[in-house]
């Protein structure tokens, strides 16, 4: 099994600030903006809020609300209206499609989603960031590869339900890849107790990446087994064993500040797969 760390969704880069941590504790990751997808922000909800109103209050950007969004990976079933058979999808493409094909990501690996964040506070004026709070890299979804399609050879007729997705927009490309989610995560050949793809509710220290006191968002802090063996780096676009340290039983790890998609492979190892069965089993109750 490989398990991919997959960075997506608003950071200084695309979107122009982090998603949002609400003083409840629940996240949001918001999409980056894509203006060749058919999904504005203000058509997008999450519990009792519109996002467009949401984007457009943290970014002080009013245009926003009908800015479009690359609503990619879709892993929240409330979030739009949905067709019968409606299935989380990750979509992929360009380089960082040849790179999970390279690394030979396959049905059964699973995306572990992370992203940018930063508390905010509801002031007169709406929802704004803490000046206190520092951005932090946190786990916000998780994706089990159920089938993996190619746009380009998906038949008229077939994932009806899915023909909303950003990448069925794009023109011919032969790289353009739909991941669509397995119905029950499976490990080992055994069904876990969680959905094979959802989003984690509420922030908890255990999905947080960031080291702890970091002014660095990508100073990371990981499980041990992550580190290196031998001089060997298991973490595609981490070789570089000076990006690591060992700190008792975790490590830390200076992670690349660019790159979609940082692929781990377990080699058949229990302890990686047993600290994400039990991530995804215990938190994924919150849903």
């Amino acid at each position: 099994m490989r398990i991919i760390l997959s960075r997506k969704g608003f950071d200084s880069a695309a979107g122009g600030c982090p998603s949002p941590i609400f003083p409840d504790g629940r996240m949001l990751s918001l999409p980056i903006p894509d203006k060749g997808s058919p999904i504005a922000y203000g058509d997008l909800s999450y519990a009792d809020m519109n996002v467009g109103d949401l984007v457009v209050g943290l970014t002080g950007d009013a245009k926003r609300h009908r800015h479009f969004a690359h609503l990619d990976p879709d892993l929240r079933a409330d979030a739009l209206p949905r067709l019968s058979g409606w299935k989380p999808l990750l979509g992929q493409t360009g380089s960082a499609q040849g790179h999970l094909r390279k690394q030979g990501v396959q049905v059964g690996d699973v995306f572990v989603f992370f992203g940018s964040f930063r508390v905010v506070e509801r002031t007169a004026e709406g929802w704004r960031f803490k000046k206190a709070e520092r951005a932090r890299h946190v786990i916000w979804g998780w994706l089990q590869i159920g089938q993996i399609h190619t746009v380009d050879e998906v038949q008229p007729e077939d994932l009806a339900w899915a023909r909303y997705h950003p990448h069925f927009s794009y023109a011919h490309d032969a790289a353009n890849t739909l991941y669509e989610a397995a119905e029950q995560l499976v490990f080992n050949g055994t069904r876990a107790d969680a959905p094979g793809a959802g989003v984690f509710q509420y922030l908890d220290e255990r999905l947080v990446l960031t080291a702890p006191n970091s002014s660095a968002q990508t100073y990371w802090r990981l499980p041990a087994f992550f580190a290196p063996v031998e001089g060997v780096s298991r973490l595609s676009y981490h070789q570089d064993v000076g990006r690591w340290r060992m700190a008792g039983h975790e490590c830390l790890l200076k992670s690349a500040a660019r790159g979609q998609e940082f692929v781990f492979d377990t080699q058949g190892q229990e302890a990686p797969v047993q600290w994400l069965r039990s991530l995804l089993e215990e938190r994924s109750s919150e849903i």
